[in-house]
């Protein structure tokens, strides 16, 4: 009876002693029992870059999840995964942030239920993971596709990726929160916004469509960003050509150093199938420094909608 009453004891022991005091790995600390995630639009795209578009848009955002939990892997815990929730909801916050977001690169939203186009968006994936020696792993996975006003599939599914890590302890639910925001924001930035802005016009054949996709890449807004060491220089710039679509323009004036604006090239007979052969030359002058110039291939500065330089300029030594 002595040692059944023992048997029974140790037994009992190991029945009440918790599960979460399992031997952890090393380094861990305690974990907690939920992750509350506060859903923010992080960044916010260059303004009004799609102004004046010809039909408006309406968003429809569907969750598709398989799995709607917001903490899914979590290796700090082989037997157990925290609660997690967010404030807003995913659908809710999906829709209103991008709205917004479209609503600052210029898109018109919810313009005429009669001609507005429609974005359907159907949320794949939404989640935040902490993975042993990687830290915080933010997936975002959305299908969109986009429809005409007679409801006519213009832009085939799509399936967009957002990623984002943060290296940080299995216990931070700020890690996992930044983690998880900036991989929204990269799924936002992962959208063909050009492609989809190109279908907001109203085009009549094959050649306007060429001509409304030329003209909403060539007259895109680009950031200037022209600097020089010392200050104070006057800058020029002019048009290099090598087609006979675009002529050679000679030498403008724009401002002195530093000089920094958002305006698009206002470049007659310019397409983007022939900036390739047209050219963007600086100058930057300053009295008592060299003279210096610079030349740009304006397909990359399309691409990149930025075009930025710095001269570093050099002092003339008196004889």
């Amino acid at each position: 009876m002595k040692r059944f009453a023992i048997i029974t004891c140790l037994f009992s022991f190991l029945i009440a002693f918790p599960l979460s005091a399992a031997k952890k790995k090393k380094g861990q600390s305690a974990q907690p029992q939920r992750f509350d995630f506060n859903l923010v639009l992080a960044q916010l795209p260059q303004e009004n870059k799609y102004i004046n578009l010809q039909y408006g848009i309406r968003l429809n955002v569907q969750d598709a999840r398989a799995n709607q939990r917001i903490l899914q892997i979590y290796d700090a815990s082989p037997i157990y995964v925290p609660n997690s929730s967010t404030n807003p909801a995913v659908t809710a916050f999906v829709e209103e942030s991008m709205r917004r977001y479209m609503r600052t690169m210029g898109f018109n939203i919810d313009a005429d239920i009669e001609t507005d186009y429609l974005m359907q968006i159907e949320i794949k994936e939404f989640h935040s993971d902490w993975l042993y020696g990687v830290g915080w792993n933010g997936t975002i996975i959305f299908d969109i596709k986009v429809l005409d006003h007679s409801m006519k599939l213009v832009y085939p599914t799509v399936e967009i990726t957002g990623r984002a890590s943060v290296n940080g302890p299995s216990n931070s639910v700020q890690a996992a929160n930044i983690a998880l925001n900036n991989a929204y924001v990269n799924a936002l930035k992962d959208i063909d916004w050009d492609r989809i802005a190109f279908f907001l016009h109203k085009t009549q054949n094959n050649a306007d469509k060429a001509n409304n996709a030329n003209s909403a890449i060539t007259k895109a807004p680009i950031h200037w960003d022209i600097q020089s060491r010392p200050q104070g220089a006057d800058i020029y710039w002019r048009v290099v050509s090598s087609t006979e679509e675009v002529k050679n323009q000679n030498s403008k004036y724009l401002e002195t150093t530093p000089y920094e604006t958002t305006e698009p090239f206002d470049i007659k007979g310019l397409t983007y199938e022939n900036s390739e052969q047209v050219q963007i030359e600086i100058r930057c002058e300053k009295e008592g420094y060299a003279t210096q110039k610079k030349r740009f291939n304006l397909n990359s500065i399309l691409d990149e909608k930025e075009l930025s330089v710095f001269f570093k300029l050099v002092k003339i030594e008196e004889e």
